[in-house]
């Protein structure tokens, strides 16, 4: 059957002899000249929108949901205040910054796909994130082959040095929290000076927690404590729900502490399970990393028939946020966000954004290649030290020189992408709140 806009069947007999059917020839020549028309304009207009210049993109790739939640809203909160406040003192280039933003869900997969979006559709120059190290693995090699420059506040695996040092990141790998290749020193450290001599390790079965766990046995035994299950560290299924094999394995033999690398949905589960088995409160404690230092750790724990939080007492490690602006943007984030206390990575994220609009100014271009080898020169010494980011793209403007010293730390880049290790040692009270009692820094250039 031919189709034409009355709905009529034009092999009717009757039909061929109407007036419309002499005129059909003319109208289709017209129908397939206006068709040729749109065609072309149409491509006029794609490549208008190829070749006009454009405004920086950069992307965000944050756990909004999954067990890294609980620091991923507030990261991403972080990353929107930065964008909102470039573009409140003109933006990079005389163009105001995009962000676009994607949910990791803590989970590699769906990291990866995301990645792929923002690079592949987006087009974006530059992504902040993500927040896991397994995410971040699963996503790097796709910034890497888009050149997408990717800046992660925390993604901690001692893995993304090991491959920056054999080239696979061609540059495009950054963090502004320092690798656990540190923060093992750092937690070997405060378990030497609590005096235990014997500890178990229970960790997340990941990048982040197998990592943190190499990093920690060597440099306690060089202290010279003993882990009793090196041999067999125990690991635990991101996914599970259910941890009583896991925690019967770590207690096994009253260590003087469990050394508990965990994120907070699960992790809470396992210091739940634990207490449930009568092993807190004893003579084993528990350490733990920057994964469970969480302000709602105490509420999600719960508390024992006494009424008393589970998890008061526990101490553990984190990356410190005592960068040289770190005052300067709480003070920022608190006015915009009805005075919250900024979360344990917000400071990281903060840098992350504030070095990709510093760098596509400085190399006066929004394409990642181009940026990702500025971002030492905005980061690093020589240069004048600035800690607002609106300055610091007013002084490239001017054509100056600048060493951006961030919220979270100095951010001076070593040839890896890693930054110096700075750690807090922090504590849950007996009111269920995070107390920061100490500080220790590992590492260096």
């Amino acid at each position: 059957m031919n189709y034409y806009p009355s709905g009529e069947d034009t092999s009717h007999p009757q039909y061929k002899q109407s007036a419309f059917a002499k005129l059909l020839p003319s109208r289709i020549a017209v129908a397939r000249h206006l068709l040729r028309l749109g065609a072309i304009t149409s491509i006029l207009l794609v490549s208008g929108c190829q070749t006009a210049p454009s405004g920086l993109k950069i992307g965000t790739l944050l756990p909004i949901t999954g067990d890294l939640s609980q620091f991923g809203s507030s990261m991403q909160d972080s990353a929107s205040l930065l964008v909102k406040t470039v573009n409140s003192c003109g933006g990079v280039l005389n163009k105001p910054v995009q962000l676009i933003s994607e949910d990791d869900q803590t989970n590699p997969s769906a990291g990866a796909a995301a990645m792929s979006k923002l690079a592949e559709v987006d087009r974006v120059a530059g992504v902040i994130g993500a927040a896991g190290s397994a995410v971040s693995s699963a996503a790097i090699d796709i910034a890497v082959r888009n050149q997408v420059v990717q800046i992660s506040p925390s993604s901690t695996s001692p893995v993304f040095t090991e491959r920056a040092k054999k080239g696979d990141f061609k540059g495009f790998w950054f963090r502004t929290a320092p690798p656990d290749t540190f923060q093992g020193q750092a937690l070997a450290k405060l378990a030497s000076t609590k005096g235990y001599k014997s500890v178990s390790v229970l960790a997340i079965n990941n990048d982040y927690g197998k990592g943190l766990v190499q990093s920690f046995i060597p440099a306690f035994e060089a202290a010279g404590g003993k882990v009793v299950n090196q041999a067999n560290p125990t690991y635990y299924p991101p996914q599970s729900a259910t941890f009583d094999s896991e925690v019967s394995a770590a207690f096994r033999g009253n260590p003087n502490a469990v050394v508990l690398v965990a994120y907070p949905e699960t992790g809470s589960i396992i210091v739940r399970t634990a207490y449930q088995q009568g092993l807190l409160g004893k003579q084993t404690q528990l350490l733990m990393t920057e994964g469970m230092k969480d302000p709602k750790i105490a509420e999600l724990a719960g508390k024992d028939t006494a009424g008393k939080f589970i998890v008061s007492g526990v101490i553990g490690t984190a990356p410190s946020t005592t960068g040289p602006a770190v005052k300067q943007f709480r003070e920022v984030y608190q006015t915009n966000y009805n005075k919250r206390q900024p979360g344990v990575f917000d400071a990281n994220t903060w840098d992350a954004g504030a070095l990709l609009v510093l760098a596509a100014e400085a190399a006066k271009s929004t394409a990642g290649a181009e940026i990702k080898d500025k971002i030492r020169v905005v980061a690093n010494p020589p240069g004048q030290e600035v800690t607002d980011v609106c300055q610091a793209l007013a002084l490239i403007r001017q054509g100056k020189e600048i060493n951006y010293q961030g919220a979270s730390g100095k951010v001076d880049f070593d040839a890896q992408g890693d930054v110096v290790g700075s750690y807090d040692v922090w504590t849950i009270d007996n009111n269920g709140q995070l107390k920061v009692t100490n500080t220790i820094t590992v590492g260096g250039f």
